[in-house]
């Protein structure tokens, strides 16, 4: 959580969100321009409900954007098997896209409501939930002061505490352990995350593994897929994926030093879809001929690169090479999810700036299935090897399948956690009548 939107979550906290109030309104507004922001259901951000809340016991889930929304989808069907209502709450367009595409009716989905005290009190005032459970790193001060003033228990699962952020919870011990101290439980990613969270205050943690891995691969539309891959004919791929400010240019630099010896087309799926007219321009500067995704261009022989300017869309373009480099590992910090490449049967390059998925990359980088790379130049050289050498890049293809097998078990060792807090649920709901449960 950035300093700024800590400090504005503490002050709303302490005066009942007076101070940021004016604010809220300018700001809802910018992110609905940036297409971030439903404007449609911008009251629910504010704390007000758009649905009605079932009867009997309800479980708050949030999961800020898509990649923790897709985490938790397993235990939220965990959850629901056992007749417990759930609501869903995310924090942009797209995580609420991938909700309904794949929960659908099983769950409310509302937008979550600022972490300013009025909001925070309106939202859990009217779905009273049982229980709060929130994926990975959202630390929202003022609503988990709020639960605990209510005595709902939260938890946080897939829990992970970045290398920057445990430094900045660390300049202020006190603050920390008065919120951590208010989680009944953390299921943390990894041994360092749960030691971490011990020392920022957390009274309960445990190490579960992380839930990515017991997700199901990323879908795709085969019709899609076998008419681009005819498309692409007996050319070679890679995909440079995920990727932020300045990797695009590295990727088309890397495209130009290998286009002579392989001819390949290049795939580069910027994480932030809105940049891809800025990509496309640099990429035409250079000389490069582009297709889009959304336009439906064809891959002829002489695109050079094929941009993935839509969302939800991975499985496609991960099935359509061999070869992945994962962004925002080059040049800016934290880096992105190799779990689903290895997943979908690819080998993984990254650059050194990992941080946020540390343990994974460190069993992917022993089982052999991913290489790190420092530079432009390296990439390249990697880009290069793994096209031209088809040994190598099944031995990588291969050893990431069996690290992904080796890292499952993270649901089941959630879903046992949990279960002193859901369990006495899942017995309420049962019990009442049909009619109720349903309502």
């Amino acid at each position: 959580m950035s300093s700024l939107r800590a400090r504005l979550a503490l002050s709303a906290y302490r005066f009942g969100g007076i101070a940021v109030y004016p604010f809220i309104g300018p700001y809802l507004a910018v992110r609905a321009a940036k297409g971030k922001e439903d404007s449609s259901r911008r009251l629910e951000r504010s704390g007000y409900a758009s649905a009605n809340r079932p009867q009997g016991p309800l479980i708050w889930f949030h999961a800020a954007s898509v990649g923790e929304t897709s985490a938790v989808i397993p235990l939220i069907r965990e959850i629901r098997r056992r007749d417990i209502h759930v609501i869903l709450t995310t924090g942009t367009i797209t995580s609420a896209k991938v909700a309904h595409q794949r929960l659908g009716d099983e769950v409310i989905h509302q937008y979550v409501p600022l972490d300013l005290k009025p909001a925070i009190k309106r939202f859990l005032d009217y779905w009273q939930p049982d229980c709060a459970i929130f994926a990975e790193s959202e630390i929202w001060p003022t609503t988990i002061m709020e639960l605990g003033r209510k005595r709902i228990p939260q938890i946080l699962v897939n829990a992970r505490m970045s290398d920057r952020s445990f430094a900045r919870w660390s300049r202020h011990p006190s603050l920390a352990e008065a919120l951590f101290e208010n989680l009944a439980l953390v299921v943390a990613q990894s041994d360092l995350d749960a030691e971490r969270f011990r020392d920022l205050g957390a009274l309960q943690v445990l190490k579960s593994g992380n839930l990515k891995v017991d997700t199901d691969a990323p879908s795709y539309d085969a019709p899609t897929l076998a008419g681009y891959m005819k498309q692409v004919g007996d050319r070679k791929t890679w995909a440079a994926v995920s990727t932020f400010e300045g990797e695009e240019g590295a990727a088309a630099t890397v495209h130009s030093m290998l286009k002579e010896h392989n001819g390949q087309l290049t795939i580069i799926v910027p994480r932030h879809p809105e940049r891809c007219d800025t990509i496309e321009a640099m990429l035409v500067e250079q000389g490069l001929k582009v297709a889009r995704r959304t336009r439906n261009d064809i891959l002829s022989p002489d695109v050079d690169v094929f941009l993935g300017d839509t969302i939800g869309e991975m499985g496609l373009y991960l099935r359509m090479t061999e070869v992945a480099f994962m962004g925002k590992s080059l040049f800016n910090e934290g880096g992105q999810n190799p779990l689903e490449p290895a997943m979908l049967g690819c080998a993984i390059l990254t650059g050194g700036h990992v941080q946020n998925f540390r343990d994974s990359y460190q069993l992917l980088a022993r089982r052999g299935s991913a290489r790190m790379v420092r530079d432009t130049e390296m990439l390249a050289r990697g880009v290069h090897y793994l096209l031209t050498n088809d040994t190598a890049r099944r031995g990588m293809i291969d050893a990431g399948f069996a690290a992904v097998h080796e890292m499952r078990g993270a649901l089941a060792a959630t879903v046992k956690g949990l279960e002193p807090y859901i369990n006495p649920l899942s017995v309420k709901a049962r019990l009442m009548p049909k009619t109720m449960a349903n309502g």
